[in-house]
């Protein structure tokens, strides 16, 4: 198996692997300089840097890698290991460099409005891969969204089970309306999306979960919700606004280990939230 391609297959499919290569060689060991080793999301390997504890080791700091998506260097004298290769001391030393392979991050633009034009530019600016939906084919089309990866015309419903959400999707949702909104956020909530946002003021995301609240969805899997989108810069243009939503997407996804609570950004959201999840 070569394993360039398949870290493109795994990257296509919205997995994320670490691999990990020998950088350095001192003496004799049971393998070579560069050999590699990947590591899939679901713990299974392709290649080998030679075997036995060693690469038991980076298997599981490999694991490590995948979920924290830090790298990690590591060093082993294969002198002091009588347990390596099946008990063949080769005496050499190695270092072993360890790194995250993480898909391109995805953006999901719910709405192909005003917003979602300089939303669209300035999340692929950003490196984000865009895909637009919108069940209205005047808005949702190449004209609008030259830039964009992929534009989706079709009712939000045909539309859901076809795309592939993962922990490194970004979903915005800047429908038309708030029935749409509230089509769209029962879906997504319901994901594992690492950023789920939608427009509105703080009255209409309250509105939107009382809504929901009332048709028996848990308003507990909305606490992740970043409503109002954005960070609060005051931005009024829909320039403007598109930048403060990727400027949260940026933050959120180089520091996922934030622990952020989406709705805390705002105290009156948070409490209806907890209160409407008693």
């Amino acid at each position: 198996m070569d394993l360039f391609d398949e870290i493109v297959r795994l990257r296509k499919l919205g997995q994320k692997c670490a691999l990990a290569t020998i950088v350095q060689v001192n003496g004799s060991i049971p393998s070579y300089e560069s050999a590699k080793l990947l590591v899939r999301e679901d713990g299974s390997m392709a290649g080998t840097i030679g075997g036995g504890c060693v690469e038991a080791e980076v298997w599981n700091a490999a694991r490590e890698v995948i979920a924290t998506e830090k790298p990690r260097q590591m060093k082993f004298s294969l002198g002091q290991d009588a347990a390596y290769d099946n008990g063949l001391i080769c005496g050499g030393q190695l270092e072993v460099f360890i790194e995250a392979i993480v898909p391109q991050p995805r953006t999901y633009i719910f709405g192909a409005g005003h917003i979602s034009k300089s939303l669209a530019k300035a999340a692929g600016m950003a490196g984000f891969a865009v895909s637009v939906i919108d069940n209205r084919e005047n808005y949702a089309n190449r004209e609008r969204f030259p830039e964009a990866d992929e534009v989706i015309a079709a009712e939000y419903e045909e539309v859901f089970p076809n795309l592939v959400v993962t922990d490194t999707s970004y979903i915005v949702i800047v429908t038309r309306g708030h029935r749409d909104d509230m089509r769209v956020l029962e879906w997504a909530a319901g994901t594992n999306a690492r950023y789920l946002a939608m427009i509105g003021s703080k009255r209409k995301v309250i509105g939107v979960i009382e809504e929901l609240a009332k048709v028996g969805f848990p308003a507990s899997a909305l606490e992740r919700l970043f409503a109002p989108m954005g960070f609060d810069i005051g931005a009024i243009t829909p320039e403007e606004i598109a930048i403060s939503v990727v400027a949260e997407m940026i933050a959120v996804r180089r520091n996922p280990d934030s622990g952020w609570k989406a709705l805390s950004k705002t105290a009156t959201g948070l409490h209806k939230v907890q209160e409407l999840a008693r």
